[in-house]
């Protein structure tokens, strides 16, 4: 009799055991992949970080991009030559305000990404005249690399040849007229070109820093002084 109770209670203990293991198991399943795992949504951390979206630095501007130069170089190794490329880009608005930089990588694509985000991080402002040309002459000098930059009259067009004209074609200038002496590396020249355009200044600049009118600075051309008052009214910066 003691023997067909013991048989009892071990079956009554097998039938029992497998339904209390799979609900011992079910809570572990569900903490590593349920909603709340670790690759889920609900912490916040890993699942937010994928969506965001690079920041845009130019406000949603649109920038004028020309590709100046791009140098393929090598570097000998132990198991042979490895190849790699250095780009050369100017970035403009257009609008007075330009730049260049220049990046290297394994890649054609990515060195010049790397070249276009220099080239925005380093931008600067040149005062334009009626906003088409230069309001003085410039020089620029830059290792080997002479240049020299002139205002013209409307209808000039741009007169510059090579990394200079991309310069001032996404400088967002019309009417110019420029000299290269010395080298033709484009790193250079587009060092002497931003070096002369770094030296430009309005009249009102001058003026501010002189304490006097825009007026008074533009009669002593020889102007009238109803002419000069006109034209200071339509200098923009």
């Amino acid at each position: 009799m003691a023997d067909e109770n013991n048989i009892e209670a071990g079956a009554a203990v097998a039938e029992v055991a497998p339904d209390a293991a799979v609900e011992g198991r079910g809570p572990r399943r569900g903490r590593g992949g349920g909603d709340r795992g670790r690759g889920g949504n609900d912490r916040g951390g890993r699942g937010r970080r994928d969506d965001r979206r690079p920041r845009d630095d130019d406000g949603g501007e649109e920038l004028i991009e020309k590709l100046v130069h791009i140098n393929r170089v090598s570097k000998t190794v132990k198991g042979g030559k490895r190849f790699g490329f250095a780009a050369l880009v100017v970035v403009g608005d257009g609008k007075g305000r330009a730049g260049f930089g220049h990046g290297k990588a394994r890649e054609v694509p990515e060195a010049i990404s790397k070249a276009t985000a220099a080239a925005k991080k380093a931008m600067v402002r040149v005062p334009l005249k009626e906003g088409r040309t230069l309001h003085h002459d410039g020089l620029g000098h830059f290792g080997a690399g002479k240049v020299t930059v002139r205002s013209a009259p409307a209808g000039t067009g741009i007169i510059a040849g090579g990394p200079m004209r991309a310069v001032f074609e996404s400088l967002g200038v019309a009417d110019v007229v420029t000299k290269s002496n010395g080298t033709s590396n484009p790193y250079n020249m587009i060092r002497a070109t931003f070096e002369a355009l770094g030296e430009q200044t309005s009249p009102k600049s001058v003026a501010q820093r002189r304490g006097k009118k825009v007026a008074d600075l533009l009669r002593r051309g020889g102007a009238s002084a109803e002419v000069a008052a006109v034209d200071a009214e339509a200098i923009a910066e």
